[in-house]
């Protein structure tokens, strides 16, 4: 079975969200794992998005990087450039892929507004996660 992790900055947002829909994809044809290099907590809004479209990532934690040290990946995606630059090194033969996806926790305005970008960016985050698994599994 397949190992594979989802690297973001603080895996509150895009990597839950991809991990969300990664497992939904894969099924049992692999495991999914999402981290940050640092950890904030998993954002509200992005439970809230991702229970609209029937995905309950409400049981996601924000888990940091050094964590997962000692799994064997065959697939890392970094979903920011941040992640890319500064991911610590994996000791392994994954293959590594790389989407930077924009931040919606950064997004301004109404309610309504901020909202609007955290669905934006969920649709952006499913149709690669599809994409991906297609390809690559």
């Amino acid at each position: 079975m397949k190992n594979i992790l989802v690297l973001c900055t603080g895996n509150s947002c895009r990597s839950q969200i991809a991990e969300g829909y990664l497992r939904h994809f894969v099924g049992d044809k692999a495991n999914v794992y999402s981290a940050g290099i640092e950890t904030h907590g998993v954002n509200p809004r992005a439970i809230a998005i991702m229970k609209e479209d029937g995905i309950d990532i409400a049981a996601h934690t924000s888990n940091h990087v050094d964590e997962y040290m000692n799994i064997d990946f065959d697939l890392i995606l970094t979903v920011c450039d941040n992640a890319k630059e500064n991911c610590p090194y994996f000791p392994s033969k994954a293959k590594r892929f790389h989407y930077n996806f924009p931040d919606p926790a950064k997004a301004n305005g109404s309610e309504e507004e901020i909202m609007a970008e955290f669905r934006r960016v969920r649709e952006m985050i499913k149709n690669y996660c599809s994409e991906f698994i297609a390809t690559h599994l």
